[in-house]
Parts: structure tokens; sequence; C-alpha cells
């Protein structure tokens, strides 16, 4: 598997075959993410991230995900320090579920539980966790990973239901914000969409009921409340902090 899930490397099918004798050995680094400046969200880690991020929909506009802002300037963290320690608030599970992934087998009927094969805590020489003990059964550890990878798909594919009711209501706009920092640098961020403010008000009565009584209202207003953060997050991307320099063109929290 080529380096398509952004953080992983070569992802590979875990078997008590080929790792029986294999370790895991977890840790609080999160180098392997320093030069991703966005990675998808859960329609359920809403209300948490946006607290601390900025929350937008990613996508070709057929297909759209919700992703966390984490920089904002290609290939950089703004969460992540020098020596891979996390910086900022939340840790979305993308992340955490790390180095761990799902993948549709062959047939396209199942999922088949991987892990990326260069994970630095992936390791023949004890260090850590095993994946399968000497019956070649699943250990503890592997069996809570195959858990919470199992249960992020799940969460996964209600998200993705969430954003086709957005498509289906019209409710996602193209955007873009443009900020001039403290430093003298420029940046920009371009390529996702957000929910249109006024088009989600005008919705039918009966399509606004369900959309509370499925939280899927309250999820809209935390993503546009989310976008206040970007302001938050140019000051925080450059080491010249002065407030009353920094413009940041971007959807304030109460605009869209």
């Amino acid at each position: 598997m080529s380096k398509q899930l952004m953080i992983y490397k070569r992802a590979i099918p875990v078997s008590s075959d080929s790792h029986r004798d294999w370790a895991v050995k977890m840790g609080d680094n999160y180098k392997f993410a320093s030069d991703v400046n966005s990675v998808p969200l859960l329609a359920a880690e809403f209300l948490t991230a946006a607290q601390d991020y900025a929350i937008v929909f990613a996508g070709d506009g057929d297909t759209v995900v919700p992703s966390v802002i984490l920089g904002i300037r290609d290939n950089e963290n703004s969460n992540v320090d020098d020596d891979g320690i996390w910086t900022g608030g939340y840790i979305p599970a993308f992340l955490r579920r790390y180095p761990f992934v799902f993948s549709r087998s062959e047939d396209e009927k199942d999922f088949v539980l991987c892990i990326d094969e260069e994970f630095d805590g992936f390791n023949q020489d004890g260090k850590g966790e095993r994946l399968f003990d000497t019956d070649g059964e699943r250990t503890t550890f592997l069996q809570s990973k195959l858990t919470f990878v199992s249960e992020y798909q799940n969460l996964f594919e209600r998200t993705a239901a969430f954003c086709k009711r957005l498509q289906e209501h019209d409710l996602l706009e193209e955007a873009q914000a443009q900020f001039n920092l403290a430093d003298g640098q420029t940046a920009s961020l371009s390529g996702f969409f957000r929910i249109n403010r006024e088009k989600l008000k005008a919705l039918p009565t009966d399509t606004l009921v369900q959309m509370v009584r499925s939280d899927e209202l309250e999820l809209c207003y935390a993503h546009l409340s989310s976008l206040g953060n970007l302001t938050s997050m140019a000051q925080k991307a450059t080491t010249a902090v002065e407030e009353n320099k920094t413009e940041v063109e971007a959807p304030e929290a109460g605009e869209a």
C-alpha cells in the first residue's frame, strides 16, 4: 500500500503467520504527523475538536469528509514540536489509531486490520506489546486495537452519511482563508468547503427538526463556530506574536 493515507507509509495486513513474533511499542510521539496540516475528523469528535481547531470539509465535491485544520501552511502541523510532542489540545482519533488502520479486502466485501510496517515502534525485539501469543492467538493488546479501529470505522460510516445529507441539501460551499502574519509572512488555505449558514437556516422546518433530533444541526453549528479558531492558529504559526499586526481574512465564528 502506497502512502495514500497521509501518515501511513506501508500498511500491511496483520496476521499470526507473519507477525507472531512481532511487538508494538506505543508512545506519545507524534513525529509521524508533523508534516500534515489537516486530518480527517469524525462527526463524534466535532464538539471536542471545535474547542481547539477549525473544522472544514474536504473532498472532490462528490465525496467530502470533515477535516480538522492543524496548520496553516502546507506540510506543517503547528501542534507537533521538533521532538514529536503534541503541543495542541485534542488529538484526533485518526492520529490516535496509528499505526493501525483498516483496508478493504481484495473482494471489497470485508475490512482487514493493517499496521504501518515502517512505524518506529514496530519490532521483533520484544519491546512493547506483542500482537500474538505463543499459540498464535490475538493478545489483549491487539484485540483492543482491533476494537478501536472497528469503532472508528463504524463512526466513519455515520460521518459519511452526515456529509451526504449536507450535500443533498446543497449546504456546502467552497471557501478559502488568507492570512497576513505578524512576522510579515503570508499564508493561505484553499480547497475546502464550509456550510453556508443562510442556506442552513432556510431549510424546511421538517428537515431542521430531523437534524435537531439526530444532533446533526448541533454538528453544523459546531463547525461554523470552530472557524473562528483560524485566528488563533495564525497567531500560533508565527514566532513574532504581535496581535495588533495580525490580520486574518477568514470566516468569523458568527459569519458564513
